[in-house]
């Protein structure tokens, strides 16, 4: 398959990369984007009308991510069809990918009657592009749709009985969502140079800096709930649990494993705290800055070092994103958020832009064969492996372990490492993400 080589025609700031990439949100996305759309769809319509059925067309990977998670504040609820009702009668689309804290017992219970009466019919469409929602709601006068692309909170098109509706609630329209393709900055952030990566970073201001600490904090909070709780399966706190049987130090590599573990814990299971998501992902997020704020604990780190190094970690991981698709067969928290992970905690250790390459070939060589089998609680245990991973890797490339490009999918530089991740992404997962599909859904039949 010929690649196409992306184009740097359009540029971007670190700033609009912040704003467009990294975000709270409530709840997995992919169940939050369902009820972001249902709820964009039903602000069309008048206060005197019910909804009567709801209506929505996934692609595989949102269809596979909402399988297996819990949504907040239903009480360990879980399904598509549920989001989708509670993002109609209850959802605020202003308040975007956090919209769920809008939810009441009053609106759950109307949510889960619309459910078990079977007026909410949510299907799979095989041939969609990751990522694409479609929702119609329909009342006993008329039909409302909405349209989500390429983004969670990408929100493209309103239509009200056919006709288009112009609305706050659109992202701008551009030639990028005219030809369905993966957007202009997907383009961007596909042919950056590790030069142009660390030049960014010197143009974060303070209030770039205090949003990256916010978002550190919002997924720390996770993680001492799933310390202090056990929610989920409990990964982090039986890690934590085996640390103290085992009699050993908190070193930064444990430690990242138990915090990142933790957060997931309580993220996959429906606590209601956000999580600062990181290229679509709140477990991105997660494994993308919680084993930095795990080392920097070990290390003499400047905050600002940190903070920038946070944003390092992002980059990555929305690069590598860029060239995987946002939604794959291939598990992103681990070869993605991991090897995001593993460039700033190489930078936080000190190292160039030589080393922080490195420890990104190191995870992509380590990690990339790590399946994505849907969204859900046991879900901590890869984020534990991918923040234990990029702790190792960092610190192996600082004493000088790279794997060379006469190795596996390895490159000879960044932009090659992850233009090859890319050709598995564009040409050889397509089967395979169909087969773990089918297998979680006939898995009880076999």
């Amino acid at each position: 398959m010929q690649l196409s080589t992306p184009t740097t025609e359009q540029q971007y700031t670190i700033q609009q990369f912040l704003q467009h990439q990294i975000a709270p949100t409530l709840g997995c996305t992919e169940p939050v984007a369902v009820a972001l759309g249902a709820a964009a769809a039903a602000s069309l319509l008048p206060e005197d009308e019910s909804v009567r059925e709801i209506r929505v067309r996934v692609d595989p990977g949102v269809f596979k991510n909402g399988l297996g998670v819990l949504i907040p504040g239903t009480g360990g609820l879980r399904g598509l069809a549920l989001a989708s009702a509670l993002g109609a009668l209850s959802g605020d689309p202003a308040h975007g990918l956090e919209l769920l804290q809008d939810i009441t017992p009053e609106g759950l219970a109307a949510a889960r009657a619309l459910v078990e009466r079977g007026a909410v019919d949510v299907a799979l469409l095989d041939d969609a592009e990751a990522l694409f929602i479609q929702t119609e709601i329909r009342t006993s006068r008329r039909s409302c749709e909405s349209l989500i692309r390429d983004r969670h909170d990408n929100l493209v098109s309103l239509a009200c009985q056919g006709r288009e509706v112009p609305s706050e609630l659109l992202q701008p329209k551009n030639e990028d969502q005219e030809e369905g393709g993966a957007g202009g900055m997907d383009r961007w952030l596909q042919g950056l140079s590790m030069e142009t990566i660390l030049g960014m970073l010197g143009e974060l201001g303070p209030q770039d800096l205090d949003f990256l600490r916010r978002g550190v904090e919002m997924n720390m909070a996770l993680a001492e709930y799933g310390l202090a709780h056990a929610p989920g399966h409990g990964v982090g706190a039986g890690l934590a649990a085996l640390q103290e049987e085992d009699g050993a130090d908190w070193d930064m590599e444990r430690t990242a494993q138990i915090w990142t573990a933790a957060a997931a814990d309580a993220r996959m299971a429906g606590v209601n705290l956000p999580a600062m998501s990181s290229a679509g992902s709140g477990n991105n997020g997660l494994t993308a800055v919680l084993p930095l704020y795990a080392v920097q604990r070990f290390v003499s780190c400047p905050r600002d070092r940190l903070w920038e190094s946070v944003c390092l970690s992002h980059l990555i991981n929305a690069m590598i994103k860029a060239h995987l698709g946002r939604l794959s067969a291939v598990c992103s928290c681990s070869v993605a958020a991991g090897s995001g992970a593993a460039a700033g905690i190489a930078r936080i250790l000190g190292g160039d832009g030589e080393t922080i390459s490195a420890s990104v070939t190191n995870v992509v060589e380590d990690l990339a064969g790590v399946l994505c089998d849907g969204a859900k609680p046991a879900c901590a245990l890869k984020l534990a492996t991918a923040a234990g991973c990029a702790v190792r890797s960092a610190r192996l490339a600082q004493l000088g372990v790279r794997i060379p490009s006469s190795e596996g999918i390895a490159g000879d530089s960044l932009e090659r490492t992850l233009h090859h991740l890319g050709r598995l992404g564009q040409s050889g997962f397509t089967q395979l993400n169909r087969a773990i599909l089918d297998t979680m859904l006939n898995k009880d039949r076999s």
